[in-house]
């Protein structure tokens, strides 16, 4: 390779869907052994250009060379058959199977009679987890796995094809702080041996340190390319939003009113879940809820909605008790719960940004036919007061980028009026201009007298917002941080928040 020759580059790059130009003359260079991260605002583009070249996608125009020479990938198996891998945002696995089968799905080893060699495949398993220094268990269901585990596996699967180019999109969304050192150290390992990386990821502290080079896009054209040394945060925010963004935070004007919700001995059934957790929620509070991966905070708010069984304790709202068996009961009594994994449990992705707004509220709409004009009016709310990105209200959701996805879920929440709002990692793989309005959502949904708790793996998001951090620790309360005068820049209580998140472990 030449002095000048990139490992990979995209110029020119077009790609058009209908009612809307998604990529227009977009580029990227990547040199040989760098980490070049790739940002900009959810629907900026970013996810469409790495589809294009990974096959997903065929672009409409414009050309994709890997080492001088043209290619044109016309599936994700013909890119991985050529040395390009990605790991992608919403993990896509076959939930019932083993994590090597998931490792290996598609290019099972075979012994000579042309059965499935399972010896051979837990071997190759075990050798490639060796190496990336990952703990799993070859033989576990995967579905039964954290999803920064199951994060770590399809991580791994992608490091199995001996790629050259790897992208890894929002690899760190859902991992722990140790589970993120690993992953750079990882990262270190590839870049060593001649692999190039291409990094998307919101979180700017992890840009400036892991990234050699910075590629910013803004609604699907190439804004810049600089080295992550030239950069600050503040320089990469006015890129990526084209304007200053000097608050992260909107200002809190929310009054905390009488108690809303009153939470005593509350257990789930079946392990793993919580364990004898106390706590209120008062009218007009966002409530966090801190801790480490493993702590149960997720299981605490699937419980409280009814998905998962309740064990023993009570909850009282408004001073009667009563009792969310399903997660219908839950929505009758006014709960809604925005989950963790969009694609997973969030989006309908085949059906339409109306069928996803609406589909919580269908009871409303009318029987047995539906209003459709009413269901049109309610879409049209949601697009318009959340500020959702879409060509129309007929685009299926699949298409949006994550932050859009995840807008239209809130808001298919919103039209159930909720007086208690579950919100498990509600800004996971978000830009930090999406987060904001967010944030706003969230806070004027306080200031209504609504009551909020949140999940967030991310202290400042926490320290910025809430008015009490609940801290879990092992399926158990280990305590409630106050918000106190100059609650959220001393770093004095993150040691707080982090001492008791590990309390019980």
């Amino acid at each position: 390779m030449s002095e000048n020759q990139y490992l990979l580059e995209m110029l020119d790059i077009e790609k058009t869907f209908p009612g809307v130009k998604a990529l227009d003359h977009a580029k990227l260079q990547l040199r040989s052994g760098t980490v070049h991260a790739l940002m900009g605002e959810n629907g900026a583009g970013k996810s469409t250009l790495m589809k294009c070249l990974f096959g997903i996608y065929t672009r409409d125009s414009g050309t994709i060379t890997m080492d001088g020479k043209p290619v044109t990938f016309t599936s994700p198996r013909d890119a991985l058959d050529n040395g390009v891998a990605m790991v992608h945002q919403e993990l896509n696995q076959v939930l019932r199977r083993n994590v090597m089968e998931n490792m290996w799905l598609g290019r099972f080893p075979t012994t000579k009679i042309g059965t499935v060699d399972t010896r051979k495949m837990y071997a190759d398993t075990k050798a490639v987890f060796e190496k990336l220094e990952i703990d799993v268990d070859p033989k576990q269901i995967i579905g039964e796995l954290s999803v920064s585990k199951r994060q770590m596996v399809e991580i791994a699967k992608a490091v199995s094809y001996d790629a050259r180019i790897l992208v890894l999109d929002e690899p760190t969304s859902s991992l722990t702080e140790d589970e993120v050192e690993h992953l750079f150290r990882i990262m270190n390992r590839l870049t060593a041996e001649g692999v190039g990386i291409i990094y998307i990821s919101h979180k700017m502290d992890e840009i400036l340190r892991i990234s050699d080079d910075v590629t910013i896009m803004r609604d699907g054209q190439w804004i810049a390319t600089k080295s992550a040394a030239e950069l600050t945060k503040e320089e990469i925010i006015r890129l990526m939003v084209g304007r200053e963004m000097t608050n992260q935070f909107p200002p809190k004007n929310n009054e905390i009113g009488e108690v809303l919700l009153d939470v005593k001995d509350f257990s789930g059934m079946y392990e793993p879940t919580c364990h004898h957790v106390n706590f209120q929620l008062h009218r007009g509070e966002v409530l966090g809820v801190a801790g480490l991966v493993g702590s149960r905070r997720t299981e605490l708010l699937n419980t409280l909605f009814g998905y998962f069984t309740k064990g023993g304790g009570s909850v009282e709202m408004n001073g009667k008790p009563i009792n969310n068996v399903t997660t219908d009961e839950a929505r009758k009594n006014g709960f809604a719960l925005i989950t963790e994994e969009r694609r997973a449990t969030g989006i309908f992705g085949e059906n339409t940004i109306t069928f996803n707004a609406t589909i919580a509220n269908v009871d409303t709409y009318g029987k047995p036919l539906l209003n459709g004009k009413k269901m049109d009016k309610d879409t049209d709310w949601v697009i318009d007061s959340i500020k959702v990105k879409t060509p129309s209200k007929k685009t299926h959701i699949k298409s949006l980028s994550g932050g859009n996805q995840q807008k239209v879920i809130i808001g298919r929440w919103l039209l159930t009026q909720p007086d208690v709002l579950l919100l498990d990692e509600p800004t996971r793989g978000i830009d930090v201009g999406a987060k904001y309005e967010i944030y706003q959502l969230i806070l004027n949904l306080a200031e209504q007298g609504k009551g909020v708790m949140m999940v967030s793996s991310e202290m400042p998001e926490l320290l910025g917002i809430c008015d009490r951090i609940l801290v879990m620790s092992n399926g158990q309360l280990a305590g409630i941080v106050e918000r106190g005068k100059d609650f959220g820049d001393i770093p004095g209580e993150q040691e707080t928040i982090m001492a008791l998140a590990a309390k019980y472990v």
